[in-house]
């Protein structure tokens, strides 16, 4: 390290919980848009006349974009700043939202999805970012971290909610017009007390190539498991996009490691730890997507909920949440090793969809699915928390913005894959059901419930083992002790900082 650079600890902003509030608000609208437009679609196609072949763009347009791009919006954010990139983001996203609340024709529709995802790439990893670099103290660090970790991981489901609410007592454009105030609130907050660390810049020029790989290679392998879900995993169009998905990334990999300022890092992701939050979280990530799926399919076409109750009927599942989050994870994160958080926090959540397995078509909500939700909530909060809060886990200041963009990615990866790996694996399951089994006294109706539904408990099956793996990451990859953090001054130039040990934040065992 160079000792022309003394590391120096900076006063924390004043303002940095109000900061949080509005960056939690921004966070929020970016989860739950993921979910809300899936309740509200069936309304639309119907109001826009899209057809059956083409409704699924509603969802992969936004995932494409979002899911392509999250890498150079973090590295946009390393650039530019994150308080700007922030702003750009919500004023974006709030256009874009707009936009598809006034479409009048599905290509309008498409397009202003597709818009929610780009300024979603830049949103998102500023967010995470300016966390990162404004709370820098271990336990101010683990509060903040544990409300933006209960939001990251119940967001979904408040979407399901609000959607719900939407649909029913208004109309489906609300879905997208709700997301206005949101921005309007986060922006203004962001302009009035969000003040981002000095020197936190990395003013290295934009590695083009590196842009165009990883946003082709990642909306590539997006589109590969939509693509599998629709067309079948055997498919020579699908599998012709798993291998230029895998080509893409691997030239990606092959560039990143010889440019002289390269869009990710390799020191990024090669860290054991950061290695082990990645991985583990898109697998969880995996298992709750699929897991929302069903028990949205289940509880509106078995059991007859409305939209407003299918929401509401995962209340529990959001409380956990914040109570594992927010109580326990946050609480502890300062007093345990991470992996004894994560590791657990995925077995709990796992016991919860395991629970989900013996789901029937008479299956009772407060005698099965309630228990179920309450443990996947508290698994899922406590493990989200440090996950959180270590994605930035000894990243050089002027990397935090690309660190952060890699949860997110892992995250947007993993909900892809989750909706088209299990959502396969229940149809596979459904038909040999159907197939192996003798229409019953209840009729053909009778049959296809049972069989819709046994389809369900096969996939969250597969669930809960990924949920195992996604635990024995976390007990096996991180090693991160507890203890303080030191807030530590960048060094040299324009924010480069000396060496990794200049680092946000630095977790002392």
């Amino acid at each position: 390290m160079s000792q022309t650079a003394p590391a120096m600890s900076a006063a924390p902003d004043s303002r940095r919980w109000k900061a949080l509030i509005f960056i939690a608000i921004a966070q929020l609208m970016v989860v739950l848009d993921g979910t809300i437009v899936n309740i509200a679609l069936p309304s639309a196609q119907t109001d826009l006349g899209i057809s059956d072949g083409n409704k699924q763009w509603v969802i992969t347009a936004y995932a494409l974009a979002f899911g392509g791009l999250l890498l150079f919006g973090g590295r946009i954010a390393d650039l530019w700043g994150r308080r700007r990139t922030f702003i750009v983001g919500l004023i974006g996203f709030a256009a874009a939202s707009a936009l598809g609340g006034i479409a009048q024709s599905s290509g309008l529709l498409l397009g202003a999805r597709a818009l929610q995802g780009v300024f979603g790439a830049l949103l998102a990893p500023s967010a995470l970012s300016l966390l990162a670099v404004m709370f820098t103290d271990a336990k101010e660090r683990a509060k903040a971290f544990g409300i933006f970790g209960a939001i990251a991981g119940g967001g979904g489901a408040v979407g399901l909610i609000l959607g719900g609410v939407l649909t029913e007592y208004m109309n489906w454009r609300w879905t997208f017009f709700v997301n206005i105030p949101f921005a309007v609130i986060a922006a203004t907050g962001a302009v009035l007390v969000i003040r981002e660390p000095e020197g936190a810049r990395n003013r290295s020029p934009l590695d083009i190539p590196g842009v165009l790989l990883s946003s082709l290679g990642l909306g590539t392998l997006v589109y590969a498991f939509t693509r599998a879900e629709s067309h079948g995993w055997s498919a020579g169009s699908t599998i012709g996009l798993f291998v230029a998905a895998a080509v893409l990334l691997l030239a990606f990999v092959a560039v990143e490691a010889r440019v002289k300022a390269p869009l990710l890092p390799l020191r990024v992701v090669a860290e054991r730890n950061r290695a082990g939050i990645y991985l583990s979280l898109g697998l969880a990530i995996i298992a709750m997507f699929g897991m929302f799926l069903f028990l949205t399919y289940y509880l509106q076409i078995v059991k007859g909920f409305s939209p407003v109750k299918t929401g509401l009927a995962f209340l529990p599942m959001i409380a956990g949440m914040i109570t594992g989050s927010t109580q326990i994870g946050a609480r502890l994160m300062t007093r345990v090793p991470a992996r004894l958080l994560m590791g657990p926090g995925f077995l709990t959540a796992g016991v919860g969809m395991l629970m989900l397995t013996q789901i029937e078509v008479g299956s009772s909500y407060a005698g099965l699915i309630l228990p179920a939700q309450i443990l996947l909530g508290l698994g899922m909060g406590t493990a989200f928390m440090p996950a959180m809060s270590l994605a930035t886990y000894g990243v050089q200041p002027r990397d935090a913005g690309v660190a952060s963009a890699m949860v997110n990615t892992s995250q947007q990866v993993g909900g892809a894959i989750g909706t088209a790996l299990l959502n396969t694996i229940a149809a596979s399951a459904t038909t040999s059901y159907v197939a192996s089994h003798a229409v019953g006294s209840g009729g053909l109706d009778q049959l296809k419930m049972q069989a819709m539904v046994h389809g369900y408990a096969t996939a969250i099956w597969w669930a809960v083992g990924i949920l195992a793996l996604a635990s024995t990451i976390a007990f096996t990859f991180i090693t991160v002790g507890h203890g303080d953090s030191k807030p530590v001054a960048s060094g040299g130039k324009d924010g480069e900082a000396d060496s990794d040990e200049l680092a946000v934040p630095v977790l002392v065992h």
